[in-house]
């Protein structure tokens, strides 16, 4: 390949050392670039970290010999007594069966829409192992209170009092997974937050940290510990996990930053309407397109070039919804979204039907009966969960868990379903955006989105190579572009 100047630029500055971050756009060629700065660094000593095993093993496939491709998980599983390590293999300890153990009990919390939320026992602690988890991803030495997720729709008062109450037990709970002698299972990132508290030092002369924009608080501190050069790569405006810990690290990365802004993924059209996003987002430098890509934007219903290969949801619920119309249409349809969640969705319908009050899933534990989950997805407020609600009303719950059982492989299937969330780093020639991306209406009466729904957006068109649909959102889309003035 000939590179072009960005990608000359990115490997000029990790030749001369020191940490180095890299703004690359979506399909801007970020792996081809980085093999080019390993190759450029000569006999040194590189380490590639991904965040999972399959991206490792392909870019194993790439890199040259001089650099080793690992997920971080492994660098610290190798580094990890056996007597902690060998808990993974313990059973999983029910939230109901720790409830009991730890006497916690069921409670009733207001909440900012009127309605009192009530959590289970084994909510509460499915609560606890949740702050657990969210201490494991950050770069505190101690469970803090903050730790602990609340629903945001718990009033403020009673969330803080909600994780003052509760932070014992995930002290406790946290003690008892780094005891070897406890009977408690632990997950992956159990032995990746002991192996941060030790201050590893990472054998490597150069790190290649990929896909930075996603790095928890835990990353970024056994990073900042390291002599070695490190080289930060991501996109500030793909990162859509901060309920999973991250802090979009590229917000918080003081280092020389070159730009990989020209995609190799789409053509100008595409790049285009992504370009506008982005200014939304007060991102001046647009992303370039390949001329000689031919893609294009489908504004409305017209006959496509390509086959629709993914469609692109929100939420869980809307992925149903494409699901069920599929099989309808005697279709073979794939799905990439929380299955088990789906399905807990189902069962807790059915409590409801029944007069039961439930506490998981979330998105039902509000409601005393299913008459107010129908009301309430009438609204402006649940309108996401008004395709599934539909859905179940029409055909029962259980035709709702009949095609669940009727998803095809990938391999196998006409097209993919899937959340945006599902979907990140993956791209088809044909993408179809459903219509649950979430506007709102400012003070202003101007259309708009919030930051964290502009990303997801962002994500989404940019997984297309040669057609986007846009037609379910394409009014309140272009209606924002119009309101801000892009």
């Amino acid at each position: 390949m000939n590179p072009t100047e960005e990608q000359d630029a990115v490997v000029e500055a990790v030749k001369a050392g020191g940490p180095v971050k890299v703004k690359a756009y979506a399909g801007a060629g970020k792996t081809s670039t980085l093999r080019l700065a390993a190759e450029a660094r000569g006999r040194a000593r590189g380490l590639y970290l991904a965040f999972n095993k399959e991206i490792a093993q392909d870019a194993a496939r790439k890199f040259p010999s001089n650099t080793r491709c690992r997920t971080v998980h492994s660098l610290a599983f190798g580094a990890t007594r056996e007597e902690i390590t060998r808990k993974l293999r313990n059973p999983v300890e029910p939230p109901f069966q720790l409830a009991i153990r730890y006497g916690l009990s069921a409670m009733r919390l207001p909440t900012t829409i009127g309605k009192n939320l009530e959590l289970s026992a084994s909510k509460v602690a499915r609560i606890v192992k949740d702050g657990v988890a969210r201490f494991c991803r950050s770069a505190q030495a101690d469970p803090q209170a903050w730790h602990i997720p609340v629903e945001p729709v718990i009033t403020e008062a009673a969330a803080e009092a909600l994780r003052e109450q509760l932070l014992p037990y995930v002290n406790r709970l946290w003690a008892e997974s780094i005891d070897p002698t406890a009977h408690s299972a632990i997950t992956h990132d159990v032995y990746l937050k002991l192996w941060e508290r030790s201050r590893p030092a990472i054998g490597a002369d150069f790190i290649l940290f990929d896909e930075a924009q996603d790095a928890d608080g835990l990353m970024l501190s056994v990073l900042r510990g390291q002599r070695s050069q490190v080289v930060y790569v991501g996109d500030p405006y793909q990162q859509i996990y901060e309920w999973r810990g991250a802090v979009n690290a590229m917000d918080h990365i003081k280092a020389p930053e070159c730009a990989l802004t020209e995609s190799f993924r789409f053509g100008p059209a595409i790049a285009q309407l992504a370009s506008r996003v982005l200014h939304l987002m007060d991102e001046e430098t647009p992303v370039r397109g390949q001329d000689s890509l031919a893609s294009r934007v489908l504004h409305q219903s017209e006959p496509a070039r390509h086959r629709v290969n993914a469609i692109l949801c929100r939420k869980n619920a809307t992925v149903l919804s494409h699901l069920a119309q599929g099989i309808a249409r005697g279709e073979r349809v794939a799905i990439r979204a929380n299955i088990e969640e789906l399905k807990a969705f189902a069962d807790g319908a059915e409590q409801l039907m029944r007069g039961e009050r439930i506490g998981f899933p979330a998105t039902l534990a509000l409601f005393e009966t299913w008459e107010d989950v129908q009301e309430y997805a009438e609204s402006f407020a649940g309108r996401d969960l008004l395709p599934l609600v539909k859905l179940i009303d029409n055909e029962g719950v259980d035709y709702l868990r009949l095609i669940l059982s009727r998803v095809s492989p990938e391999a196998e299937a006409d097209y993919l379903v899937s959340t945006v969330h599902r979907a990140k780093g993956l791209e088809w020639a044909g993408v179809r955006l459903a219509g649950d991306f979430r506007f709102k209406t400012d003070d202003e009466g101007d259309k708009t989105m919030a930051p964290e729904e502009m990303r997801l957006l962002y994500v989404a068109m940019t997984r297309a190579k040669c057609e986007l649909d846009i037609s379910e959102i394409r009014t309140d889309l272009y209606t924002m572009f119009r309101d801000a003035g892009v």
